[in-house]
This record gives C-alpha cells, sequence and structure tokens, in this order.
C-alpha cells in the first residue's frame, strides 16, 4: 500500500466514525468490530484510532466528546493540564531523616522500583528522554499534552550543584520545544553564562511553541529557602513549590532527625507567598512520637494559623521500608505504625477540615507493596474513604472534570482568609450548591513591603486555573477558551483596584505569558505586571 493509498483508507475510517457518534464504550466497540468485517483487518486500537483522528482532523473541528470516549486514563488531563513528573539524578540529601530510605543510584527518600524512579533510571535521569518519554505515552493514550505542568522530583532541589540545576531546566525547556522534532540539547560542560543564555533563548521559544510549560514545581526542603534562592527559581521559570513539612511539632521533627522547624517552615511559606509561588505541603501521618489525636490536630493547625495556610497538600503516610533507620527501629520493636482503620480514620478527618481553596494532591506515595514492611499498603485509599460518604471540600474533589456545564448557573465565589502578613482571595466559579468548582484564582494583598524589589507595590495573583478537560491551544472547549479565566483576572485586578495598589503581578508560567499580554501585561523580570490606577 502506498501513502496515498493509505491516507484515502485512514481518511473513510474517520469519516466513517465521526458519522456513526458512538455514545458509549459499548457502540464504539460495535463500530469497531463492524469495520473489521468490512475491511477484513484486524479490530482497530483506540490509539490508532486517536492517532489518525488528530492527524486528519484540524484543531478547531476536533470532537472532545469522541475523544474523551477514545482516551486510556483520561483522568490524566481532566484538570485542564497534562502533569508530567521527572526525576533529577541522585546527589546526596543533607538531611538524615529516619524515615528515609538510602539506595544505590536512587534518590534520597526514593526507592528504585517506584515507577517514576524506574522511568527515570530508563532514561539515564536524562530529562529530556523523560520528558519525551512521557509525552509519547500520553498522546498514545489519546490525550494532547500541548499544556504541560512540569513537576521535577528527586529530592532537595536546592542542594543540588547550580550548574547542574541550569543544565537541567535548559533541557526541560528544550525538550517540550522539540518533542516530536529533533531533539534539541545543551552539554554540561557548558558554561554556566552559556545555560543562563540557553535557558532565556528556550524560554522566548516556549511562550508560543506547540508543547508549552505552563507551570514548573520544585521540591525542596523549607530551611533552603532565600530570597536569593527564590530569585534564581524564578530565573527557571518555577511557579509552584513543595516544600516537606511532615508535621508542625519541633518535637516530633527533632525525633525523626529532621533538622528542620516549625520556625523554618513559616518562614519558607511566608517567602514562598510573599514571592508570589503556589505552595505545596508533603504531610506524614503516623510518624515516631505522633498519634492519631495529634495528626488531626496538627494538620487543623494548618488552616487555623495564619503563619501556615498552604494551597496544596501531598499526604505521604509513614511506611517503613529497608534501608532506613525506622526500619531498624520497627524489628526493635521501638516504632508501631497506625492499622489501617487509624489511618483511615485520621485521613477522613483531615480531608473534612480541608478548606474550600485546599487542593490534596494525594493521599498516599506511590510505593510498591512489595517494598512496604509495616504501614499502610493500602493502594485505592481514596476510593474507601469516598465509599464512606466523607463530605470533602477540596478543589481536587469539587474539580468539573467532564460533567455537564449549565452556564446559566455559574457563580462567582469570593472567599478570604488571612495567611502571613497579607490577605488571600479565593475567587472561584462554582455550581449554585458549591459542589463543583469550573476555575479559580488566588489573589494575595500583600501588608508589608515586597522583600523582592519587582513586586513593589503590586498586588499578587499567585494562580489562575480553569478546569475541564484539556482543551488544545487555539481551540475551544466545553469549559476551557470561554472567558472564565479572563473574568477572573477582572474581579481580581477590581478588588487590587479598591484597595489602592497600584500594580498587579502574576506569576507566570513561561507557556501562558503572551495569555497575560493580551490583557496588558508586560513581562517584568520574570513576573507579568499591569498598573491598575
Amino acid at each position: 500500500m502506498n501513502i496515498k493509498e493509505k491516507h484515502q483508507k485512514e481518511e473513510k475510517i474517520i469519516q466513517s466514525l465521526v458519522a456513526k457518534q458512538p455514545q458509549s464504550v459499548q457502540a464504539l466497540a460495535h463500530w469497531k468490530r463492524q469495520l473489521s468485517r468490512i475491511t477484513g483487518q484486524p479490530i482497530i486500537s483506540n490509539n490508532q484510532l486517536l492517532a489518525i483522528y488528530f492527524k486528519l482532523t484540524p484543531p478547531d473541528k476536533i470532537d472532545p466528546n469522541l475523544v474523551q470516549l477514545l482516551k486510556k486514563r483520561a483522568v490524566r488531563t481532566m484538570s485542564g493540564v497534562a502533569p508530567v513528573a521527572i526525576l533529577t539524578k541522585p546527589y546526596p540529601c543533607p538531611g538524615h531523616c529516619r524515615y528515609c530510605p538510602q539506595q544505590v543510584n536512587v534518590p534520597t527518600s526514593y526507592l528504585a522500583n517506584e515507577p517514576a524512579v524506574m522511568r527515570a533510571r530508563h532514561c539515564h535521569y536524562d530529562p529530556i528522554k523523560q520528558i519525551h518519554y512521557r509525552l509519547r505515552a500520553l498522546t498514545a493514550n489519546g490525550h494532547q499534552p500541548t499544556k504541560i505542568e512540569l513537576i521535577i522530583i528527586g529530592g532537595t532541589w536546592s542542594y543540588l550543584p547550580k550548574k547542574y540545576q541550569y543544565w537541567y531546566i535548559a533541557n526541560c525547556y528544550a525538550a517540550a520545544n522539540t518533542y516530536g522534532k529533533t531533539a534539541r540539547r545543551y552539554r554540561q560542560n557548558l558554561s554556566l553564562d552559556q545555560l543562563k543564555k540557553a535557558i532565556a533563548k528556550e524560554q522566548t521559544i516556549n511562550e508560543s511553541t506547540r508543547y508549552r510549560i505552563v507551570g514548573l514545581t520544585l521540591e525542596t526542603r523549607p530551611d533552603c529557602l532565600t530570597p536569593q534562592e527564590l530569585t534564581r527559581l524564578r530565573e527557571f521559570g518555577c511557579t509552584r513549590v513543595e516544600i516537606g513539612v511532615q508535621i508542625v511539632d519541633d518535637h516530633i521533627l527533632r525525633l525523626n532527625e529532621r533538622t528542620t522547624t516549625v520556625q523554618d517552615i513559616a518562614q519558607a511559606t511566608q517567602l514562598l507567598r510573599d514571592w508570589g509561588f503556589k505552595i505545596t505541603y508533603h504531610i506524614m501521618p503516623a510518624l515516631p512520637g505522633s498519634n492519631p489525636n495529634h495528626d488531626i490536630a496538627m494538620y487543623k493547625k494548618l488552616f487555623t494559623d495564619p503563619r501556615f495556610q498552604p494551597d496544596q497538600i501531598k499526604f505521604y503516610p509513614t511506611v517503613v521500608v529497608k534501608g532506613s533507620k525506622l526500619y531498624e527501629d520497627w524489628l526493635k520493636g521501638l516504632y508501631k505504625p497506625y492499622s489501617d482503620s487509624e489511618l483511615i480514620r485520621v485521613i477522613k478527618e483531615c480531608k473534612a477540615a480541608t478548606p474550600p481553596y485546599v487542593r490534596i494532591v494525594r493521599l498516599i506515595r506511590d510505593i510498591p507493596k512489595e517494598s512496604i514492611e509495616a504501614g499502610n499498603k493500602i493502594t485505592n485509599l481514596r476510593q474507601i474513604i469516598q465509599k464512606q460518604g466523607v463530605q470533602c471540600q477540596c478543589i481536587r474533589c469539587r474539580e468539573v472534570k467532564d460533567k455537564a456545564v449549565d452556564w446559566s448557573n455559574l457563580q462567582l465565589i469570593i472567599r478570604q482568609y488571612i495567611a502571613g502578613d497579607g490577605e488571600e482571595y479565593f475567587l472561584s466559579w462554582e455550581s449554585p450548591d458549591q459542589s463543583t468548582i469550573f476555575g479559580f484564582c488566588r489573589l494575595r494583598l500583600p501588608t508589608k513591603p515586597a522583600s523582592n524589589p519587582y513586586l513593589s507595590g503590586c498586588a499578587l495573583i499567585r494562580e489562575l486555573h480553569v478546569y475541564g478537560l484539556l482543551q488544545p491551544l487555539g481551540s475551544q472547549g466545553q469549559i476551557q477558551h470561554r472567558g472564565l479565566g479572563e473574568k477572573l483576572l477582572i474581579h481580581a485586578e477590581k478588588i487590587a483596584k479598591e484597595h489602592h495598589y497600584s500594580k498587579i503581578a502574576i506569576i507566570s508560567g513561561v507557556g501562558v505569558r503572551n495569555y497575560y499580554r493580551k490583557f496588558g501585561y508586560y513581562l517584568n523580570h520574570t513576573y507579568l505586571v499591569k498598573a491598575v490606577i
């Protein structure tokens, strides 16, 4: 079969599919069987259908319902972005926490058989190979990962060699910019100045390329964060920082040989917030020295004490694994993990205490059962808790995903709370009963002079996000690209103006800079800024 004949065959398949308009998995399967009988060919896979459909259909003509039907693991992009997690190569960690395992050729606290680690090792921890690997997997499963939320994990980012950091980030942007083409690669023997120029060049390209990095997350320790460090993170295009909090109790932190303190956590949170970053806390129930009631009390403190107030939570229940000091303690009978019922009670009560402006990202760490000597081995903890009827108001539990939208009933909800030296406004589009959230904006009004000179006199938009199925740039979806984000911006600007701020600054991902430019924002150092008076 020549190229022309192949093209004609593919066109007929897609024409038949579109004409049939299957509305269910069963109807799709019936059509595929019919097609197989007519053509005498094996039943075509969903991945093959998607590849042909995307190749032959203009972006503005793509039917999101059909794509959703064909997708594998559709939930991957239901939050409006395509999360891509990659690991840095192993480097020594400054900490020696009792619960952290130590394995050869694996970053501290990670295990060789974790899925993300296995992928990273397969790619020799190369950022380009890892990103392209994940994008190929997403594409093969029917996703269009044009809006990449890049999550870089692997331990304490701030303790990695500085030159390695710049090399890694330069190649991350190059990976997105060259996906589907010949990869552009920067060598590790380049000077620091050359790598900085490479990052600036690739970021400029990424502003308007097909596969854009719309958010960049880095993880580090609270005691590593200084104005100098945050300046560097902004140069990388970082928009969210994950910090290992574990628990806000100095005694328990010391007991576990965690060298950070509650004061470190509070100071880091304040600094991050005043620089506009989104903040994720890692929380560890069942640490040695704690108990279920104490864990619940400590969690509630995160949202009653203005020193904390994180935007996102990742639960990492303490488990015993070989290679950690905790494993030795457990063998000696010095540590007993929570029972399943105790852990479920803790998570249930924590979820119930979570404010509606917070997103719970994870309930467990993705550690294979066979590596857990003691502690939680329930992999479907979220589902079990949901079946027990827990009323959780966190953002993730309320995301619209693929629900139908009644545009006439959308309501703008404004929630206010104090966080550090400032007032936070959480503006959101929600259903009348507030059970579904369609998009939100985090606006911060600082009450003290900014430690960042580029943010002097600025109100801060720390996050703007519209949910629904990821919609490629340049096309309109059921929820995305229909003006909800613009309306949130207008409301945020109005509030900033009413409170006598002269400017408003947005901590923007590199890939969405042009979106904000449409509304009069200009790039000032690493922030998008606009006068509001």
